[in-house]
């Protein structure tokens, strides 16, 4: 059965400033998804929707009080799926079914048909598609024997991230000179990533490299490997593993960070910095996205933008 990414479903704090940062700052077209007789925003990001749902909603999996709450997983027959769960009521009056976490690798999942999401908006300048979906994850192999190997998702690649500390000594010498010598690179942090492709985005699943190296998260500040290490570690330690960070594509990350912060914004990342898959990212505050970790990601995709750019 072939599965499509419906919508990312964010829990806000500010529904108002995160809609007005998506639509307003980001120009990402917009719409509405109805819930009962309740309007939600909803904008549309590549061939899918990020749909804001006020922290602390009843149709939210209550999980984490803001951020990346489920994803919305489109099927001809979600019904017949092995793994469906239970039947709820979903967006726009079309029944989801809700698989419990556990089952799928701590992602929280609902199953539908299409929802006949409309948007209204040009193409947004600062952003092309989502890019990826983050995953903390305990086991990466799991989740690739669930969303590849069961599912049918189509994997794309893996990925170590890894810092090292290289100590250099020097012996010298009046007479002999300078002699330096480099001793092996020692593992200060890192994370094993696993990308499975879904619709238009992958699934980014990003696993503690070595929990023993345990890393200090300094917020606020610009990311470092060994602060994303230690990120997902906190967060797993927390939460379990689960939904993390929403990565949005772009076309120049500095031009987009740059235009964030003078609307206003606050920003991790004041430049992009080296990211997984030779790409160049950069992360907002969360103070800024009603709660919701987001980054930008500026890269070139071989398989799509090499045949005309992202879509």
């Amino acid at each position: 059965m072939s599965f499509a990414l419906g919508y990312v479903a964010l829990a806000v704090n500010e529904i108002g400033r995160t809609a007005a940062l998506l639509g307003d700052d980001l120009g990402l077209p917009h719409g509405e998804a109805m819930l009962g007789s309740e309007r939600l925003p909803a904008f549309k990001v590549g061939a899918s929707a990020l749909v804001l749902v006020p922290s602390g909603h009843r149709f939210l999996s209550g999980r984490l009080a803001t951020g990346v709450d489920h994803l919305a997983l489109t099927c001809p027959d979600p019904a017949a799926v092995a793994w469906r769960g239970d039947p709820a009521p979903g967006l726009n009056g079309v029944t989801q079914y809700c698989p419990a976490p556990e089952t799928a690798a701590g992602v929280s999942l609902r199953l539908s048909t299409q929802l006949g999401l409309t948007f209204t908006g040009s193409p947004s300048l600062h952003v092309e598609r989502i890019d990826h979906i983050g995953i903390a994850s305990t086991s990466n192999a799991a989740a690739e024997d669930l969303f590849v190997g069961r599912i049918g998702l189509a994997f794309e690649s893996r990925q170590t991230d890894m810092e090292v500390r290289i100590a250099v000594e020097s012996f010298t010498s009046d007479r002999y000179g300078v002699i330096y010598h480099q001793r092996p690179p020692q593992p200060v942090g890192g994370l094993r990533v696993s990308f499975i492709t879904l619709g238009d985005c992958e699934l980014e699943f990003l696993q503690d490299f070595d929990p023993s190296h345990a890393a200090i998260v300094e917020h606020g500040a610009a990311g470092t490997t060994r602060q994303d290490q230690g990120a997902i570690g906190r967060f797993v330690a927390k939460h379990g593993p689960g939904l993390h960070h929403i990565a949005l594509k772009t076309p120049d990350i500095d031009a987009t960070l740059a235009h964030l912060a003078a609307r206003g914004h606050r920003l991790i990342d004041p430049v992009g910095r080296p990211g997984s898959r030779r790409g160049r990212i950069g992360f907002l505050h969360p103070a800024s996205t009603g709660g919701v970790l987001i980054h930008f990601d500026q890269r070139v995709d071989p398989d799509r933008d090499r045949l005309g750019g992202a879509q």
